[in-house]
């Protein structure tokens, strides 16, 4: 069954609509939305190319579809036919491109368009129960084909985001580090240059001293 829909825009992370009545029957709810978070966040950073990917988390999959620069996600049991699951994301896809595709750039709030919840709970119910006709049909449907969409866990997944980040803030904190030995080596530079002249200059600057009171005298 599908228990949880959240949709982001992919540039940002930012969530733009989910299911409101998602997850009352999933142990940890809140759990499994914050992985998704960490996924959108991940997107954002562009750390993952696949428009179309399963990621395995617990007893549950998440199947996104991307486009349009938006991520269209939802998470369902592993029983759940993968089939079905990216062509109830189609779904939500063409509904919210089409009522909403020209708003999607400029949204600056976190669930502008929540109302599109409606959609999401009507075209969920379509899709529940998979013994249907209609689910039996769409399941036949050879010209929809999902073998070749790749299956991750979500550990692999999020784990490869956070190694490079690491790398990113490794390679920043290199670069800050460089340019300061770099001023520090040119401080001391500096002091080494001043060490070595500064007598020269203060012998040169009595003798010229010395020779202007002379040239005064007489």
């Amino acid at each position: 069954m599908v228990k949880l829909t959240m949709i982001a825009r992919v540039t940002d992370g930012l969530p733009l609509a989910e299911g409101l009545d998602d997850g009352r029957d999933v142990q940890d709810a809140e759990f499994y939305k914050q992985q998704v978070k960490a996924l959108f966040k991940n997107l954002s950073r562009g750390h993952n190319d696949a428009s179309r990917m399963s990621v395995e988390t617990g007893p549950y999959v998440f199947h996104y579809i991307i486009e349009g620069r938006v991520c269209y996600l939802t998470m369902c049991d592993r029983a759940y036919p993968k089939k079905l699951a990216f062509q109830y994301l189609e779904d939500l896809k063409n509904e919210f491109e089409r009522g909403y595709g020209n708003q999607i750039e400029t949204a600056a709030r976190p669930y502008a368009f929540i109302k599109f919840d409606t959609f999401i709970q009507r075209t969920k119910k379509l899709y529940q129960d998979t013994r249907t006709q209609r689910n039996i049909t769409k399941l036949n449907d050879e010209l929809y084909e999902v073998h070749q969409i790749m299956t991750r866990n979500v550990q692999e997944v999020l784990g490869v985001g956070e190694k490079l980040d690491q790398v990113s803030q490794m390679s920043s904190r290199l670069t800050s580090e460089s340019r300061v030995y770099a001023d520090k080596a040119r401080d001391l530079n500096r002091q080494a240059f001043i060490k070595k002249w500064a007598p020269v200059a203060i012998v040169l600057g009595v003798v010229i001293l010395l020779f202007w009171a002379r040239k005064k005298i007489y």
